[in-house]
């Protein structure tokens, strides 16, 4: 299949690119996405019903009728729906200070001013100064969007006024305030950018502070429909956004882009592939770009020498830990209303760099707290703790397993997450209370989803040097080669669009900002059914023929899909629509020539649950699917399979073409033997099943959770760690404590899928 434009990389930049040119100007885009789930920081992911917003936490300048707005219902054809956050959107913590940011500008000056009086002069000329900077900021982006001779004229005119901008926020403080309070309080919102004051170009501080000016806005049903509602229009339009798809080179033929390499890592075995097009648009960072997926050396590397050269000037930016919590209780029973909350131990905001490895120690200097679900109008509860962190101090487990680096790693996390929920508590009384479940990212978690060098999501460093150096922008000096993103832009959701933006613009020559802005002013046409237009590769209509309560909180789901499935591995995954732009992840339990058969829990009452339990037999939707690495190692070793509830469901494939399964052990575990899968499902089984009950005792079966079962049965199992492969699928919960017993016993092959 031709395409007219690549896109690599699915974050907002890229979406922004895409949908841009396909709404537009009719473009068949492809998008390239190396994770397996669409939306790069915009995404989110899932664990046992509760889900999780990665990367946003909040968006400003979104009130209707508003530019940002405009952008956003023009690609999503209108359907993505926004809430208001609450009106104080921020709270900033420190002791002997508490206070709340209104969405109000006038009244957020007037509560400055009633707080410092002796500085109510500076603070009028700071709001000045903010809106002032955050204009001559304007500037830089519109060169990226309009063509070469007249982006020359307007870059003469910013350098007249860039010498505010260009200084460092700490320096501007510094000479306009008195009080290490008030400057305290003003540079709260440096995370929503990644640097302290100190290294901080007065720009981006600016160019935060105005975003958020009247308040905040968060999507509705979660950031994750972002995407899903983008990438409507790019198929429509003859386009396609693939996952899973690593892009390993931009290939060039003479000077110019023609294509990219890629490693297919859908399907049974990753292949190689390329894609060509005449226009290659990369939105996965300019470093990425110009050090890993271009040659550096020839024609191609002299070219891009300037760009690499300003990249090595400006260095890495800061990376993250984050804590993710499911709550088993609505935070507002706390007093929480869904604002964030920025909590200090003390008012030096360069110790979140010097005091790196306090919060190694358990002891963080600062942390942000947010609560995606209260923002989002979903359930169950969830918060997320963030510290801002050095990804230096987590290098010596890079080249470790992913999902197994080992007991040192994990306990790292543990303190790590402790320390930041304690800071957390002291300005939110009683969420500690409230947690059900902890799940811990660093920056290597960051490095392996996004792809930035790192784990430096926000890019290259918005220092002075940034915007005193020749922007990156969305120009190349590779012919058919665009920058997309943040890296073209700026920092941010919106810098990022914006960025995704001007790659469209520069895509479609020099009317490409007059075609982009008419086609703003139509109203937005919300796209077809799929069923109306052809689905991309992967993607399949799907029909229910049948469906099956095998327990009371579990069916069995057969699908009539639209033609056969290409190879696929015991264990891979399907992604299943269920409504209202929402997808949900079901481990393929059989697939045989178009027949799909998945285990769907309605345990947890959301999206999924509300499908399988409404869906009447002819009922159709998509699927899209083989997804995921989760599969059977070809060790020759003894295979330990542990799970719970639907998490057999991958097991079920990979029984059914195990090879020596008769030397195999599974050990199953549910409350009552009502919830027993194994004695409801048709399928090969391993040739030891122990049934584990955790609220019945009955015979035959062990009393206790699986966990439990791993040690106490170790003996009669005759169970040799060293000599013995674990797949452990289940609920989140589950799968961590059963890492833990298993790392404690000396197991070292442990392959999980948390669900």
């Amino acid at each position: 299949m031709s395409y007219d434009v690549i896109v690599i990389g699915s974050g907002i930049g890229g979406l922004t690119t895409a949908g841009l040119l396909a709404r537009a100007a009719g473009k068949r885009v492809l998008v390239l996405e190396r994770h397996t789930e669409p939306g790069g920081l915009t995404h989110t992911f899932r664990r046992d019903g509760a889900s999780w917003d990665v990367g946003v936490h909040y968006i400003g300048q979104l009130g209707p009728g508003s530019q940002g707005r405009a952008y956003f219902d023009y690609l999503s054809g209108g359907e993505l729906e926004w809430n208001r956050m609450p009106d104080s959107y921020d709270r900033f913590v420190y002791p002997g200070v508490d206070l709340r940011v209104s969405r109000d500008p006038l009244q957020y000056e007037r509560d400055l001013v009633a707080a410092f009086p002796q500085e109510a002069r500076a603070i009028h000329r700071y709001f000045q100064d903010v809106r002032r900077v955050t204009r001559w900021l304007g500037l830089g982006f519109i060169q990226g969007m309009i063509p070469r001779p007249a982006a020359s004229l307007l870059r003469a005119a910013q350098r007249l006024g860039g010498r505010k901008a260009t200084q460092t926020t700490k320096a501007y403080l510094d000479t306009h305030f008195r009080s290490p309070r008030l400057k305290a309080v003003l540079a709260s919102q440096w995370g929503d950018y990644g640097l302290p004051p100190s290294r901080s170009a007065f720009a981006v501080h600016a160019m935060i502070v105005s975003h958020y000016l009247e308040g905040a806005w968060f999507p509705r049903g979660g950031s994750a429909r972002i995407a899903r509602t983008f990438e409507k229009g790019i198929e429509q339009a003859g386009g396609a956004v693939r996952v899973a798809q690593e892009v390993t080179e931009i290939l060039t033929e003479n000077g110019t882009a023609v294509g990219v390499r890629v490693m297919d890592h859908r399907g049974a075995q990753v292949r190689e592939r390329v894609y060509r097009a005449p226009v290659i648009v990369s939105a996965v960072g300019a470093s990425n770009t110009f050090n890993r997926l271009l040659p550096t050396f020839g024609e191609i590397g002299q070219r891009t020498w300037p760009a690499r050269r300003t990249l090595e000037h400006l260095g890495t930016g800061t990376s993250a830990v984050t804590v993710f919590l499911r709550l088993r209780d609505d935070p507002r029973s706390i007093g929480i209303d869904g604002g964030n909350i920025w909590v200090n131990r003390d008012l030096d905001h360069e110790g979140a760099q010097r005091y790196g490895e306090s919060l190694l120690e358990g002891h963080p200097h600062d942390v942000f707290v947010s609560f995606p679900s209260l923002k989002s109008g979903e359930s169950p509860h969830t918060a997320e703790l963030i510290s801002f962190c050095d990804a230096r101090a987590f290098r010596q487990w890079a080249e470790q397993p992913r999902e197994n680096r080992g007991p040192e790693y994990f306990a790292l996390k543990e303190r790590i997450a402790r320390g930041m929920l304690e800071l957390a508590e002291s300005a939110a009384p009683g969420l500690a209370e409230l947690v059900d479940y902890v799940e811990t990212s660093t920056p290597l978690t960051y490095e392996h989803y996004t792809a930035h060098p790192a784990g430096a999501f926000y890019g290259p460093p918005a220092t002075p040097l940034r915007f005193r150096s020749r922007p990156l922008g969305p120009r190349t000096a590779v012919s058919g080669l665009f920058l997309s993103g943040q890296d073209a832009g700026s920092a941010g959701i919106m810098g990022a669009m914006m960025g995704g933006l001007a790659a469209a613009c520069q895509v479609l020559g020099p009317r490409g900002y007059p075609t982009i802005t008419s086609a703003l002013r139509e109203r937005p046409e919300a796209p077809e059914s799929r069923a109306e237009h052809a689905l991309p590769e992967g993607k399949h209509l799907a029909t229910l023929v049948s469906k099956r309560r095998l327990t009371p909180s579990v069916w069995e789901a057969e699908l009539q899909l639209d033609g056969r499935i290409g190879p696929w591995a015991p264990g891979q995954f399907a992604r299943l629509h269920v409504g209202d732009d929402a997808w949900r992840d079901y481990s393929i339990a059989g697939l045989e020539e178009d027949r799909l058969r998945l285990l769907i829990s309605t345990r947890t009452g959301g999206r999924g649950s509300q499908f399988i339990e409404n869906a009447d037999t002819g009922a159709q939707t998509v699927v899209e699917l083989p997804l995921g690495g989760f599969g059977l190692v070809d060790s020759g070793r003894r295979r330990l399979f542990i799970a719970t509830g639907t998490g057999i469901a991958p097991m079920l494939a990979m029984f059914a073409q195990a090879s020596g399964l008769e030397h195999d052990i599974l050990l199953f575990g549910c409350r009552h033997q009502e919830e027993d899968l194994t004695t409801r499902i048709s399928s090969p089984m391993p040739g030891t099943v122990v049934r584990c009950l955790s609220r019945q005792e009955a015979p035959e079966a062990f009393h206790g959770r699986v966990t439990q079962a791993i040690t106490a049965l170790a003996h009669d199992l005759q169970l040799d760690p060293e000599c013995t492969d674990v797949y452990l699928c289940g609920s989140a919960a589950m799968v961590a404590d059963a890492r833990d017993v298993l790392e404690r016993e000396g197991y070292t092959s442990v392959l999980t899928e948390p669900y």
